[in-house]
């Protein structure tokens, strides 16, 4: 039996019907099973594709990404999985669209739809609009499938916003179930998710807000360690503290690094600005206040170089578990001695886990091409198993 049926099998037991036809904004929106069936399907369509097996359960079809930020790994993340489902992906670049002229987000959201099986979007950097312009751009196909101007209306998978960055974070839990040899070994396993010091301002806090509504979830004791004043969103906090009561895991924060290291498992040393400050410079954005942006800048790198001790050196990665903790990043990371002077990790630390690092990051086309799959195949189990059987290979040798 392969590992694909041996998946779809076990996403048979699973309670997933809500997710066809649905938008993939948040974790926490999801249920257990539902995030159960997006790690499998993700296995399943890896196996596939190491077995040289076409995954093409669409004939054409458009994914269409917009990126509101920079994106390396999750650009071309999207993309892949667009072209491994069989979608051909189509890039919305506002600077030379008619958005540029005035174009609003409903008119620009159907015109672009037409053919669309997907939509991913990016916006990270404004707190209070990156969720926002998802929802509006949503909405706005939701009403023009309901006029009958769109044939379909194509699902939302967030390629990260201002609260949230599930496909990455979906990632970093798979990479870390495969290195601990299945969800059942997670339990109770001690996870530090820390600030760390970078030479930048204004980095988005949804990956450690993803981390800790995720990690939660699966009975591990999750530690948010940062310095005074970089907090993240409070309701983030409380979903982790909901999350932990219910796995019979556990959420504390802490003012220290070094606290969260100790006898740590995992460690995720991470730099963001804080909540507080990115909410004053999307104030500021919105009055095309420049000079109050430049003053703040100024502000938050004074701020950030009075925690240069913050940083993921040999000496704190000996305070984890047998000094051997696995060290996550969503890259790119600021590399003490290689990308700047001082950063968030020492460059021999980096270099020591950069194999696990890249096979960390080589799990997101997969998860999000599952999140793809689950919201437009309507019987998943069958479609895996139909691909499974299926003599139609990727590429002839």
């Amino acid at each position: 039996m392969s590992k694909t049926i041996e998946l779809a099998r076990q996403l048979e037991m699973l309670h997933i019907n809500n997710m066809y036809k649905s938008d993939f904004y948040w974790t926490w929106d999801k249920t257990d099973e539902e995030l159960a069936a997006v790690f499998a399907v993700a296995d399943a369509l890896r196996d596939l594709r190491e077995r040289n097996k076409s995954t093409r359960v669409f004939d054409s079809g458009l994914g269409i990404s917009i990126f509101r930020d920079n994106s390396t790994r999750t650009r071309f993340s999207f993309a892949s999985a667009c072209n491994l489902l069989g979608l051909e992906e189509q890039v919305l670049d506002e600077k030379v669209s008619q958005i540029a002229h005035g174009e609003t987000v409903r008119e620009t959201a159907n015109m672009v739809s037409f053919m669309a099986d997907v939509i991913g979007i990016r916006d990270d950097m404004f707190i209070g609009e990156g969720h926002k312009y998802q929802k509006t751009f949503m909405d706005s196909l939701e009403e023009g499938y309901r006029d009958g101007i769109l044939e379909q209306r194509p699902t939302l998978v967030n390629l990260q916003c201002d609260v949230d960055h599930p496909t990455q974070c979906m990632a970093d839990m798979l990479h870390i179930i495969h290195q601990f040899g299945g969800v059942e070994n997670l339990k109770g396993k001690k996870v530090a998710m820390t600030w760390a010091y970078s030479p930048s301002y204004g980095k988005p806090l949804s990956v450690p807000q993803g981390v800790i509504g995720l990690f939660t979830r699966f009975g591990m004791d999750v530690t948010l360690a940062h310095p005074e004043g970089y907090e993240v969103m409070p309701e983030i906090e409380e979903i982790a503290k909901k999350n932990a009561k219910a796995t019979g895991g556990s959420f504390k924060k802490c003012n220290s690094m070094k606290e969260a290291f100790e006898g740590a498992d995992i460690v995720y040393p991470k730099s963001w600005a804080p909540f507080a400050a990115m909410e004053e410079r999307t104030k500021l954005y919105q009055k095309g206040d420049k000079a109050g942006i430049d003053a703040l800048e100024k502000k938050l790198l004074a701020q950030n170089a009075e925690h240069k001790d913050w940083a993921c050196t040999e000496d704190m990665m000996k305070l984890t578990k047998d000094g051997k903790a696995l060290y996550l990043h969503c890259l790119p990371a600021d590399i003490t001695g290689l990308s700047c002077e001082m950063g968030e990790v020492d460059n021999s630390v980096f270099d020591r886990y950069r194999v696990p690092l890249y096979k960390q990051a080589s799990f997101k086309p997969y998860i999000i091409a599952a999140m793809i799959f689950l919201s437009k195949v309507k019987d998943p189990v069958s479609a895996l198993m139909a691909l499974d059987a299926s003599k139609w290979q990727r590429k002839i040798y």
